[in-house]
């Protein structure tokens, strides 16, 4: 009976542990920054600027921003959890062939930005630039795009402002299906970050153009339809890119003519 008791409790000091690390750590399993030296310099093609913008908490963000002579708006862009601006500023430059100007900022952590990440300060440090954005152009002439984990940050901030259109590249319903989905096993209760992309989507007053591979295996396919089918039928648009996986959306003719038609 008491090697009973003690397996028992060992079993179950065990699933605290693990919850307990699940919990504290679950940063490190959503978010894969790369980091960046202060003084690293960025190399592109384009002419461009970089920003830093100070936060009320103490976070410095760093942002890049891509700029064009006579442009026809700006592209606010939330990128996804992998990476630096090193490499999203090479991504994001795609889109200057449209004649559109890019800012698109490295959350806290990423690259050369500090602070201590969350999904509040994500928010609001999304909207910080945004505003930005603001200061250069009438929110006429701005589109918010998101991708992957930038979609539900990207919602947010359309739902709270007056964009031009909003275009969201493989997002999902909300965090909490796309873990319950992946990770079945996981106690949703022990999740810190919600991510309620839907949620954000209900008040966006602009367009949504939702585009996702039917072969990707990071956000299933059909987490971008549910999303699609909750949004108001005259607002809305599905691009399918049939065998598309996560991150190689770009090398399809059926992205590459929806970017070209929801730009010009």
């Amino acid at each position: 009976m008491r090697l009973l008791k003690k397996v028992l409790l060992f079993i179950v000091a065990t699933i605290v542990i693990v919850l307990m690390g699940a919990y504290l750590l679950q940063e490190k399993f959503i978010f894969l920054p790369s980091k960046l030296p202060q003084e690293y310099v960025y190399e592109f093609d384009h002419d461009f600027e970089e920003l830093f913008i100070e936060t009320e908490d103490g976070a410095r963000l760093n942002a890049l921003h891509f700029k064009q002579e006579n442009p026809r708006g700006i592209i606010v862009y939330y990128h996804g959890n992998a990476g630096d601006l090193s490499r999203w500023g090479e991504i994001t430059s795609y889109f200057l062939q449209y004649n559109y100007e890019v800012l698109v900022m490295d959350y806290r952590t990423y690259g050369k930005s500090t602070g201590k990440i969350s999904e509040k300060a994500l928010y609001s440090d999304a909207q910080l630039f945004y505003n930005k954005a603001k200061e250069l152009f009438p929110e006429g002439k701005i589109v918010v795009y998101g991708r992957s984990i930038g979609t539900p940050i990207a919602a947010y901030v359309a739902s709270k402002n007056d964009p031009k259109k909003l275009i969201l590249e493989t997002p999902f319903y909300d965090f909490k299906k796309l873990v319950k989905d992946k990770f079945p096993l996981v106690p949703l209760g022990l999740l810190k970050y919600e991510f309620p992309t839907a949620h954000f989507a209900d008040d966006v007053k602009c367009r949504i153009v939702i585009i996702h591979g039917t072969d990707d295996g990071i956000i299933p396919f059909e987490m971008g339809m549910q999303l699609y089918s909750v949004l108001p039928e005259e607002e809305r648009n599905f691009i399918t890119v049939k065998g598309g996986k996560h991150n190689d959306l770009i090398t399809f003719q059926e992205y590459r003519l929806t970017i070209y038609k929801e730009l010009l």
